[in-house]
């Protein structure tokens, strides 16, 4: 043991009995006695605050912001203890099963580290899981269990439409470069451009589908990518704004000339 190490066992719990006290207070909290709210939620209820503490650890990843980042993982872990505790009570599962099956999802789906597989590349990995994950999926007798039936429909659009494209692309399903990507995209734009009214809705989600893939394509997540672009307009329309609130107008009062001199200063000070 290093001194580092030492000091940090002696000052500090480990992950391991900080994560067992966890899991004591969310059993306190929903005992007889303990908080009348936790005691009162329930699976569905739950669900919202899991989705919530999702989107703020990615802001605080975003922001770079590693104390927040720290912070909210943590308000993260407290969700799936939540649920467990839940399933406990109801005598379904406890914690250590969720725990114990990750584990084990780990070293299975990791023949080239923790048996004698073997992969050279991030995509001979990616290749092995998903070839593991279709194997370990049991099959319906007199039903062929289709490769996209695993992807949540729930899902947000644009996260459903990585995975399946994904899964599709896995199987052989893809194009053969990212040229064809472009092709296809530049098709759908001019689908879309002439569609009438009852088929603009169904064009545009073929050019998003499209586009999707493109990301795939180019390794770029599609969901971040459209989040710093949120966050940079949000950024570059603050400071429009602020611009126009120094001449003592708001947008609604400008005109769209002076908006657009102040995006582009907002731009080249971004």
């Amino acid at each position: 043991m290093s001194i580092t190490e030492s000091k940090l066992s002696a000052n500090e719990p480990s992950a391991g009995a900080a994560f067992a006290r966890l899991v004591d207070l969310m059993e306190r909290l929903r005992a007889p006695g303990g908080c009348p709210w936790d005691r009162e939620q329930s699976f569905d209820t739950i669900k919202p605050y899991l989705l919530e503490e999702t989107y703020e650890v990615l802001d605080a990843i975003d922001a770079r912001d590693w104390k927040a980042l720290s912070e909210e993982l943590g308000d993260l872990l407290l969700q799936p203890v939540f649920f467990a505790q839940m399933a406990s009570e109801a005598g379904h599962f406890d914690i250590a099963d969720a725990l114990e099956a990750i584990n084990s999802k780990l070293v299975r789906r990791h023949p080239h580290v923790f048996g004698d597989g073997e992969a050279r590349t991030a995509d001979d990995v990616k290749k092995r899981w998903d070839e593991i994950k279709a194997e370990e999926k049991p099959k319906l007798e007199g039903q062929v269990k289709g490769l996209l039936t695993g992807v949540p429909r729930s899902l947000p659009a644009l996260v459903e439409a990585q995975q399946i494209s994904s899964r599709a692309a896995g199987a052989g399903f893809d194009w053969t470069d990212i040229g064809q990507v472009y092709e296809k995209l530049d098709e759908e734009i001019g689908e879309l451009k002439t569609a009438p009214q009852d088929e603009v809705e169904g064009e545009l989600g073929d050019m998003l589908f499209v586009i999707v893939n493109l990301a795939r394509f180019l390794k770029v997540d599609p969901e971040q990518a459209l989040r710093k672009t949120n966050a940079k307009f949000r950024r570059r329309f603050g400071y429009v704004e602020q611009g126009l609130a120094a001449k003592g107008r708001t947008p609604q009062e400008s005109t769209i000339e002076e908006m657009e001199a102040l995006w582009q200063d907002a731009k080249r000070h971004d």
